[in-house]
């Protein structure tokens, strides 16, 4: 419920942010009879999202055990490729991401009025839909029904109210801070995913190894105590863990951190010789 109560918040903070410098930039050019085409725009990708997450939810069902846990393991796999894209693409252009929407804006406003409309669902429907897999397969991962929803939805609510915050001018946030933790803490979610994402395809005979455990646990921590659902909960811990998961595990989180940290040392290094260059 942790992990997707965090995604929820990145994740909607991050499209929620999307529409405030949107408004922001129209608002800024008395442009003011252009939100609405906003406002149907975020409305298109929120619908596309939610069913997209239904689709998710209730498509394999029917199926046969080793199609569903074939489809889910793959889904799972697709997340975390999606999730390591966003980490890495929203530290890269972060700084770059509002202009870069007021140029797709300044575009929009002098083509027909539809234009805008594609615009707002195509930059929030981005998140949103990456949010529903992610979400769908966090859920799987840890086996519970409508905690992770509920947790889920708190993130996006609080992104949501944070937002408009923002917007109003009532709430300042460092958000170079919030995402540089945040990503860091999704890169562990991350890895719990592909873990199970890799269970799922042995369990579909897709991959072999599933009786090979590299080390079992559940006595020390049964996965129905409390410490054991909290650790399942927050990094998709599973006791009983074959070797093919650990190693995916290691090889996913060792060079996603790796070249996270190496990226953030470079952006901070470049940020201080802008501000020496600047000085001098």
């Amino acid at each position: 419920m942790i992990a997707n109560f965090l995604i929820g918040l990145r994740e909607g903070l991050e499209a929620v942010l999307i529409v405030v410098l949107l408004l922001a930039y129209l608002r800024k050019t008395n442009r003011q009879h252009l939100v609405p085409r906003i406002m149907v725009g975020v409305a298109v990708a929120v619908v596309v999202s939610l069913a997209f997450g239904a689709l998710l939810t209730f498509g394999p069902r029917g199926l046969t055990f080793e199609a569903q846990e074939a489809i889910g393991g793959s889904l799972s796999i697709i997340a975390v490729g999606f999730v390591t894209w966003m980490i890495f693409w929203m530290a890269r252009t972060s700084r770059s991401l509002a202009s870069n929407l007021h140029h797709q804006v300044d575009a929009a406003a002098d083509g027909s009025a539809w234009v805008l409309v594609v615009v707002a669902a195509l930059s929030v429907g981005r998140e949103g839909l990456e949010t529903a897999l992610f979400i769908w397969a966090a859920a799987r991962a840890t086996g519970e029904t409508w905690q992770p929803i509920v947790g889920a939805a708190a993130g996006l609510v609080i992104a949501v109210v944070v937002g408009t915050l923002i917007h109003r001018g009532a709430l300042r946030v460092n958000l170079s801070v919030f995402f540089t933790w945040t990503a860091a803490a999704l890169i562990i979610v991350a890895a719990g995913v592909l873990a199970y994402g890799i269970h799922d395809l042995q369990e579909a005979r897709f991959l072999p190894g599933l009786n090979n455990l590299a080390f079992d646990v559940s006595a020390s921590i049964p996965p129905s105590s409390w410490y054991g659902t909290l650790l399942k909960g927050i990094f998709n811990f599973s006791p009983a863990t074959t070797w093919l998961q650990a190693i995916a595990w290691v090889a996913y989180v060792v060079p996603v951190s790796f070249l996270y940290v190496r990226g953030l040392r470079g952006r901070s290094r470049s940020t201080g010789s802008v501000k020496t260059a600047a000085h001098a």
